[in-house]
């Protein structure tokens, strides 16, 4: 099974990484931040599976930075579990109320934090959002982060990889070149949306005859996953 993210955000750098070496070797991929504003930038850059957030930051608190990212569409539905040594019932429902899923309260074992971690992963990832995704003999499966037609596997660069599968698990929709950069290369990369552009061409060159017109250009807006021609 692919590897879940973990974004670790707390200013303590011991902390940070005592809970990185447990993740690590519970096979857990592992980003870390130390203040709020660089978390926010990570999570829409690398678009983690899950945020470890500290209650006490210098700055923006972790607090005001769950809230954020519960408001904000493309992360609302993102796990957040609450690090923090306030263990008082008030703050424990300040914190649930932001939006956090979970709550931890320091000092914490490594292995009742992984315990809660994968409960909480669990509850998030809707079922089938692992299945593969077939369509006129064109398999893509997540877990093995494969690509195949008719058995025969295709090969391609992550960022065709992924834009193979946004656009297989948005069929029959049109988006623009900017919501494309926003939804596969993440909101805060700076790229020319003419990027696209040479992407689409690399992932047709990928899917060859006749899979490559499964990616539609739509004139006047940007491209379009269809399977009715």
């Amino acid at each position: 099974m692919t590897a879940k993210t973990v974004l670790i955000v707390d200013d303590e750098a011991p902390i940070r990484e005592m809970i990185a070496v447990a993740l690590e070797m519970a096979d857990y991929r592992v980003l870390e931040a130390d203040n709020a504003q660089d978390a926010h930038a990570m999570v829409v850059d690398h678009q983690p599976d899950l945020v470890l957030l500290d209650w006490m930051m210098p700055g923006t608190s972790g607090i005001e930075l769950a809230r954020r990212l519960k408001r904000e569409e493309a992360t609302a539905e993102l796990p957040i579990i609450m690090l923090t040594a306030k263990g008082e019932e008030d703050n424990k429902i300040q914190g649930l109320e932001a939006g956090a899923d979970d709550y931890i309260t320091k000092p914490f074992s490594p292995r009742e934090l992984v315990a809660r971690l994968k409960a909480v992963l669990r509850r998030a990832t809707p079922r089938g959002i692992e299945d593969p995704v077939e369509v006129g003999g064109l398999l893509l499966d997540p877990v093995s982060h494969r690509v195949s037609v008719d058995g025969r596997s295709l090969e391609m660069g992550p960022t065709e990889y992924r834009l193979l599968q946004f656009f297989m698990t948005h069929q029959e929709r049109a988006y623009t070149r900017g919501q494309l950069l926003d939804q596969v290369w993440g909101g805060n990369v700076y790229v020319e949306e003419r990027t696209v552009d040479v992407h689409i061409r690399r992932l047709r060159k990928a899917l060859g005859e006749p899979h490559h017109q499964l990616i539609q250009t739509v004139r006047g807006t940007g491209y379009r996953f269809s399977a009715k021609g």
